[in-house]
């Protein structure tokens, strides 16, 4: 597949937060682009309606409103499809430790179905959304794709690696080209608003306390959503054999120092409510993207104090149509 664009691509979870930008970025590419997504109400589905109104203009754009779970009609849908981009997946480390049977059928049953179906029509390309999470409490920092990921501390992370796992299995069995991408911290316009970024920025604008686990200590690797769809873009044109990336800022920050970073976005000071660090959280994650880098060209541009600007941006500007509307 060429990085000119015009292939067909389907891409699961296509109405998510990452999954709009990508089926966007795909489209100004001259990619036809199938967007798969089954509108779980895990949080409010008009918002996933809205990420999808600009896309849903574009005559090589389509929708199907379908379950990964459902092979019937996941081959039906993969018929003339040369790259399958699976994003779609239960999210959320603390809430699967609450679901683990839901997090294990979807995330698993999922990815197998599409698996099979990608195999049986023939689709020989496979991107697949994993986790930083997998790398669990690892004491190595940065990360490499290479550290052992053989101790995940949640069903979510346990579902990811899985998944990588059967992934390969399907490599080796059926020559597949799968490439599997360890996103870190992903945060943009259209974040989940059950993520740190966007529920602080909310709570913090209305001047609500924002639930801060632990001492402050706790670090992530922010990587902003323009970054990381040009990782996976790169990743399609690139899927050769069975490949593992890393996609993050390689710029860790600690909880401390984003909530001081949102407060100056919104020029507004944060109401602290301190709470114990819950069961499954890490304590740090750290790409080393070196890979990513060497293989997919990919080179995070955003620092999180620009793209901090430029979600508070996006903030204001939902709030205020919302606002507006009769």
């Amino acid at each position: 597949m060429s990085g000119a664009g015009g292939s067909t691509i389907l891409v699961t979870g296509g109405a998510g937060f990452i999954g709009s930008h990508l089926c966007e970025a795909l489209l100004a590419r001259g990619d036809r682009v199938i967007a798969y997504d089954s509108f779980d109400p895990f949080y409010d589905v008009a918002i996933k309606r809205r990420n999808i109104e600009a896309a849903s203009q574009n005559p090589s754009y389509r929708l199907i409103e379908a379950d990964i779970r459902d092979l019937s009609a996941a081959e039906a849908a993969l018929a003339d499809v040369d790259c399958v981009v699976h994003l779609a997946a239960r999210a959320g480390v603390r809430p699967s430790i609450e679901q683990p049977l839901v997090y294990q059928d979807v995330n698993l049953g999922g990815l197998n179905v599409m698996l099979e179906a990608a195999r049986s029509r023939g689709v020989k390309k496979f991107v697949f959304a994993s986790s930083s999470s997998v790398y669990g409490n690892n004491r190595k920092v940065p990360f490499s794709e290479d550290d052992p990921v053989d101790h995940p501390i949640s069903p979510y992370a346990a579902t990811k690696k899985a998944g990588e796992l059967i992934c390969h299995t399907y490599h080796h069995l059926f020559g597949m080209d799968i490439t599997c991408l360890r996103f870190f911290t992903v945060y943009g316009a259209r974040q989940r608003p059950d993520l740190a970024i966007h529920k602080f920025t909310r709570l913090i604008d209305a001047g609500q306390p924002i639930p801060v686990f632990g001492d402050g200590s706790m670090m992530r690797d922010h990587t902003y959503i323009d970054d990381i769809i040009r990782g996976v873009v790169a990743s399609i044109d690139n899927t050769g054999g069975f490949r593992v990336y890393n996609l993050g800022e390689s710029r860790p920050v600690s909880l401390s120092d984003l909530i001081a970073a949102i407060e100056a976005a919104l020029g507004k000071k944060a109401v602290i409510d301190r709470k114990p660090v819950p069961p499954g959280d890490v304590q740090t994650t750290y790409a080393d993207v070196t890979r990513a880098q060497v293989e997919l060209a990919y080179e995070p541009r955003t620092h999180l104090a620009d793209g901090l600007a430029m979600f508070v941006e996006w903030f204001r500007a939902g709030r205020s149509s919302r606002s507006t509307t009769p």
